[in-house]
């Protein structure tokens, strides 16, 4: 056998990769600064204006992009066609209304700085686009997707990855090279035939050969396969000149449905969040600092100017996107960056002589510039949030620390408990920070106090370290964390029952040693179970054994899970196994109740 003599060049990227991106993450997301900001420090770290670790960088994020395309698929994945139809509305009406918008403001701006009027449509058009690999990781990472704010970008940054194709398009038209009207039909042919070729594939071949694959039974071929799917489809997107992330999401929609969609979500899951903090990273080391040092007047005014500019825009047409008034400017933040298409437009517009040579290295580098402000932009957002609440209104002077219960949080789940202590004469405090909430509740004879719960001094007034029971009924799943480390901590005696929002939610509470723990939508969910089954013809006694059944199983997954909870892979395979076993569990009970003939109850 021969001896390596030189450490492959691949793998020495890869190791600086990891390196930099396990020293750097962790570090910003303690300092609050999220993940997103974390990589991108990583990469101007190692990339050619930091420590010159690694080099290639266009090669590094043609590449990491496949990252974004699989964020997209596996969207996609969670939106079955009809939802993607209701929301037809907020996609071409809202983001038809915040291109133009954007892109007007922004081609107005650019002409001011002495662009001709072809090369300042071409770049207003293309800084309008939003970077979805930001905004949808930083929405994940405040829970926000779900959330009225969430929706409503998606349903614009949609729009956007639709609207790039027509954009890349038309930029060819504005210059001197202009595109052949037969060229332009034919580049229109290859679009629609392309978006016909992804339909057909998902809607009718992926399902029956997933079906041949699972059938091999040998998870790493399912798993090459899920790949390849989603690849392929990305490559036949962009031999066609379209959004390879669009294509992959379009695949996603019509496998939303599909009884694999499970399967394919656990398998791509860990290759997305890779190639995705790659992409990143990639972002990170593009960023051109010899334009910042040659032109820093300039290029400080190129991106304070697209992101006060874009923002007000965002946040003046929020109201008509349906964002709540409270999140107009969330919502101005997450969105008013650039985003990865600019810099295919950008070279599109330098070939078509559009854009001159100068001004698009200026504005690719505002745009990598403004991709690293927007977590920047949303810790500020936060702190103004934080400091204008605490300006509206002062928490209030607690003067009772007789209280047996205290209550956190007094919104619908909070409420439903507090009503039914009160009414068994159970003495309770319940602190708040909803002003309108806690008027309403005071007409009606509660003790209720505006303020923090996780604040030390008001949970020591509210009398903590008398009372008996803490009752975290919190709707924020951080803050409800905060505030159970905070008891536990300075007040060890007090007993804790607490509301989890979700799985993860109650694993992070378990964790932390709370045993009396609620899910707020499960049991009310097993309800309704139980009541189906009879609808369906089970006798009403064996539809609360399977419940049952169903319930200690569940408690039984949970606490498998509790050790391993932080490792992904560990996760999906005790859910996994935990999904086949309660199948038999349920077939066996069921065999032992007709074999016993037990009687059923009315």
């Amino acid at each position: 056998m021969g001896s390596i003599v030189a450490e492959p060049a691949v793998l020495r990227d890869a190791l600086v990769y990891l390196g930099a991106a396990v020293v750097c993450v962790p570090i910003a997301k303690r300092g609050g600064l999220g993940s997103v900001l974390g990589y991108l420090i990583a990469g101007w770290l190692i990339g050619p204006w930091g420590l010159k670790l690694v080099g290639e960088v266009e090669s590094t994020l043609h590449f990491a992009e496949f990252g974004v395309v699989l964020m997209l698929f596996l969207i996609g994945l969670e939106l079955e066609l009809k939802r993607l139809i209701e929301m037809r509305r907020a996609v071409f009406g809202g983001g038809s209304l915040q291109m133009a918008a954007c892109g007007s403001a922004l081609a107005l701006t650019l002409v001011a700085l002495g662009l001709p009027w072809q090369a300042a449509l071409a770049a207003g058009l293309a800084l309008a686009l939003s970077s979805t690999a930001i905004a949808v990781q930083t929405m994940n990472e405040r829970n926000l997707m779900a959330a009225p704010v969430g929706r409503s970008s998606f349903a614009v940054l949609l729009f956007q990855d639709i609207a790039a194709i027509p954009l890349i398009a038309l930029v060819p038209f504005l210059g001197t090279a202009g595109g052949e009207g037969g060229a332009g039909w034919l580049g229109a042919a290859k679009a629609l035939a392309a978006i016909a070729g992804v339909v057909i594939i998902g809607r009718f071949l992926t399902r029956p050969l997933m079906r041949l694959i699972a059938k091999a039974d040998v998870r790493e071929i399912f798993t090459a396969f899920a790949l390849l799917l989603v690849i392929g489809i990305a490559q036949l997107m962009a031999a066609a000149g379209l959004s390879m992330a669009l294509g992959a999401f379009i695949a996603g929609v019509l496998l939303a449905s599909s009884e694999y969609r499970h399967a394919l979500e656990s398998d791509i899951a860990p290759f997305k969040g890779l190639l995705l903090g790659l992409f990143f990273i990639a972002v990170g080391m593009s960023i051109d600092f010899g334009q910042v040092i040659a032109h820093p007047g300039l290029l400080t005014v190129l991106v304070v100017g697209l992101l006060a500019v874009k923002g007000t825009m965002l946040a003046l047409i929020a109201p008509r996107l349906d964002v709540p008034r409270s999140e107009r400017w969330l919502f101005a933040a997450l969105l008013a960056q650039a985003g990865e298409f600019a810099f295919v437009v950008f070279g599109v517009a330098r070939e078509a002589q559009v854009l001159p040579r100068d001004w698009e290295g200026l504005l690719t580098a505002a745009v990598a510039l403004s991709m690293a402000a927007t977590p920047l932009l949303l810790i500020a957002f936060d702190r103004l949030t934080a400091q204008r609440a605490g300006s509206q209104r002062e928490a209030d002077a607690i003067d009772d620390d007789t209280a047996t219960v205290i209550i956190a949080g007094m919104g619908r789940y909070g409420q439903i408990v507090g009503r039914m202590l009160l009414a068994q004469g159970i003495h309770i405090t319940v602190l708040d920070h909803d002003p309108d909430q806690i008027d309403t509740l005071r007409r009606f004879g509660y003790q209720v106090f505006y303020g923090d719960a996780t604040r030390l001094d008001l949970l020591t007034a509210a009398g903590a370290a008398k009372a008996k029971l803490l009752v975290v009924a919190i709707d924020d799943v951080a803050e409800s964390l905060a505030l159970v480390d905070l008891a536990r901590e300075s007040f060890p005696g007090l007993a804790i029952v607490a509301r989890a929002r979700n799985v993860r939610h109650w694993l992070e509470l378990a964790d932390r040693g709370v045993t009396a723990i609620e899910r707020e939508t499960f049991e009310s969910s097993l309800k309704t179970a139980r009541t189906a089954l009879t609808l369906l013809g089970v006798e009403p006694y064996e539809a609360r054994q399977i419940a049952d059944a169903f319930r200690r199983h569940n408690l039984v997954t949970l606490n498998a899970l509790l050790p391993h909870f932080r490792d992904e892979a560990k996760t999906v395979a005790i859910a996994k196994s935990g999904h086949e076993e309660l199948k038999e569990n349920l077939l066996r009970d069921r065999e032992a109740r007709e074999q016993t003939g037990a009687g059923g109850w009315h």
